[in-house]
């Protein structure tokens, strides 16, 4: 489901399509300042929609890469049970337990988080970063104790998911699956900004140039004129 303030970036945009042509049916509307002629509306319009998609498309893409990630890390803390239940029947000091132990208890008491996806909000980053942080702990921790199982000569499962090849294969993947929602990340961000910029940018954006071809309008024909009251009830919202 949209969130109220995406709706209304998109409504905004319609909003300027639906002004844009009304506008263009008033036989006195020739505006003299650029941005509020009708080829430049028109085209402010195409631009506003094309960054409208671009954010939709990031979004989607950091939506699968958090899908991925969660998908990835499912079975971390149940195959770490598993190494250490390997460890004990090894006969191993105590301190090599206890060290493994303490990795396990780290990552098992890692923060279980649901993923929540906010289309902007400043208070998203901190949900965010708290999220990443717990992941690449995990991950790091997972790391470290496949170092230390790597210096064991005698830790040599016959279980495939156990053997340290393809835990470091796994390892691996928990890094480049968390790598990739920070990555698409960045990236949502960058194009929530240049999308606010074009719409809500003081004295260029979108809201600014509406309110101005309103104005206009009043001034050419009157603020009790019906076409004046024609452009009036077209609604434009700040986020």
């Amino acid at each position: 489901m949209s969130s109220t303030s995406e709706v209304g970036h998109a409504k905004n945009v319609a909003n300027l399509q639906k002004l844009t042509e009304q506008v263009s049916t008033y036989s006195l509307y020739n505006p003299p300042v650029e941005s509020i002629k009708i080829a430049n509306l028109q085209t402010l319009y195409t631009t506003a929609t094309t960054k409208l998609n671009e954010v939709e498309e990031k979004r989607n893409a950091n939506k699968n890469a958090i899908t991925i990630r969660q998908t990835a890390f499912k079975n971390l803390k149940s195959t770490c049970t598993k190494i250490i239940n390997h460890l004990e029947i090894l006969g191993l000091p105590q301190g090599t337990i206890d060290q493994a132990k303490s990795l396990n208890r780290t990552i098992q008491g890692g923060q279980k988080k649901t993923e929540i996806l906010v289309e902007e909000g400043k208070e998203a980053p901190k949900t965010v970063s708290n999220s990443r942080q717990s992941y690449t702990q995990q991950a790091d921790n997972f790391g470290i104790l496949l170092q230390l199982l790597s210096t064991i000569p005698s830790y040599a499962p016959n279980e495939g998911d156990l053997k340290l090849a393809n835990l470091n294969i796994y390892q691996t993947s928990l890094v480049s699956s968390t790598q990739a929602v920070d990555q698409t990340e960045a990236e949502l961000n960058t194009k929530l900004i240049e999308r606010d910029q074009i719409l809500y940018a003081e004295g260029t954006g979108l809201l600014t140039i509406a309110q101005n071809v309103k104005k206009y309008v009043k001034s050419i024909y009157g603020a009790t004129s019906p076409e004046y009251s024609n452009v009036s009830t077209i609604k434009f919202t700040t986020p």
